[in-house]
């Protein structure tokens, strides 16, 4: 996938009466997937981890939520196995030996697919996409087109997949390399760079805290590279058990159809990405 704007580019502000964009994800809304039958499987497991918020993550009672678990919910109600689904917790760096030894028959944790990982998994399409992001502070909200940044500093964290990104696609851009996101931020709010250029996750974030003062926004994108970004987050499955991932592919493009992906995303990302 080429460097291409998934949505229309508008400004962002921490205000909330701005309506957070479209969710991006990759169905078609026409697509229409065979349903499959699932009914002679006795039980589906799915793994994850519980120290990845906001995807998954204890609440203050003890309980296993986050986006990745609601979506886990959705899925086994699409496929009509409710009542066969659980949700089992484990370190993410135990999660593929688990998957192999057959502890769980699926997971979703963020796992970013690799050639390595594709000898022993399948995966679902993605489910989400992390794009990139531009942030400018407040008297450059109008802007609409990152070229319009040319003449200015652009933070980027150093040695970064996202420094590569913006080299390779914006290269008239003037960089200047922090060594963390926490210098990035500061740098950004104290106007000692006029933009940077992030993980939009983490940044819409730190945009609507109270971390930013209300200084900063986005602007342009958002912008997606399978090249330096990855495929996006999917659900990993055994090799042998292919159909499964066949069958979470159905189940997430009649989420998206039915609006009920976005509606989901907008409980955990209510400023959007």
């Amino acid at each position: 996938m080429t460097l291409a704007c998934l949505l229309q580019a508008q400004p962002f502000t921490a205000l909330a009466s701005e309506a957070a964009p479209p969710f991006p994800v990759m169905f078609d809304a026409g697509e229409h997937l065979q349903k499959p039958d699932l009914s002679v499987l006795l039980r589906l497991r799915f793994l994850t981890t519980n120290d990845f918020p906001p995807f998954s993550f204890m609440d203050q009672t003890g309980h296993l939520t986050g986006f990745n678990i609601e979506l886990t919910r959705a899925i086994c109600a699409e496929l009509s196995v409710a009542d066969k689904c659980e949700i089992q917790s484990v370190p993410f760096a135990d999660l593929e030996i688990a998957l192999l030894s057959k502890h769980g028959d699926a997971v979703i944790a963020g796992n970013a697919v690799s050639p390595r990982l594709r000898q022993d998994f399948s995966f679902s399409r993605p489910y989400l996409l992390l794009p990139a992001r531009f942030a400018v502070g407040r008297g450059l909200a109008m802007l609409r087109d990152p070229r319009d940044l040319q003449g200015k500093t652009v933070g980027v964290i150093a040695n970064s997949t996202h420094q590569a990104m913006l080299k390779a696609f914006f290269p008239a851009l003037q960089q200047q390399p922090f060594p963390d996101s926490a210098a990035l931020m500061d740098a950004l709010k104290t106007r000692r760079v006029e933009a940077v250029f992030t993980d939009g996750l983490q940044l819409s974030f730190w945009v609507a805290s109270p971390a930013s003062g209300q200084c900063c926004s986005f602007t342009g994108g958002p912008y997606l590279s399978q090249a330096f970004l990855g495929e996006g987050m999917t659900i990993m499955v055994r090799k042998e058990d292919g159909f499964l991932a066949q069958a979470f592919d159905y189940a997430l493009a009649s989420l998206a159809r039915k609006g009920k992906l976005d509606r989901l995303a907008q409980q955990y990302f209510p400023s959007g990405l």
